[in-house]
């Protein structure tokens, strides 16, 4: 796992633009389960994720368009929240 002081700040800009943070597997299933259109953010501490995938994804929330729930899980952090939510993204 990583520090949580490297990690915090990632987490924030996410959680800062309107996205829910779930820790738990529990959180997950249930948050799942609601209505409308979700987007769930796999948020991780590498370059990718740094220079691309977050400011990308805060970007596309800028459309007159966006889904209903937005989501983040943390890669290398909250491991079994990010299992749990690998599940309802395979076939």
């Amino acid at each position: 796992m990583y520090p949580a002081q490297i990690v915090i700040p990632m987490k924030e800009e996410l959680t800062e633009n309107g996205f829910d943070e779930l820790l738990t597997p529990l959180e997950v299933e249930e948050t799942l389960k609601k209505d409308g259109t979700t987007l769930v953010m796999i948020n991780s501490v590498c370059g990718c994720a740094a220079g691309s995938a977050r400011p990308g994804i805060i970007r596309s929330l800028t459309n007159e368009k966006t889904p209903s729930n937005l989501l983040t899980v943390f890669a290398g952090q909250d491991l079994e929240a990010v299992a749990q939510a690998r599940d309802f993204m395979l076939p």
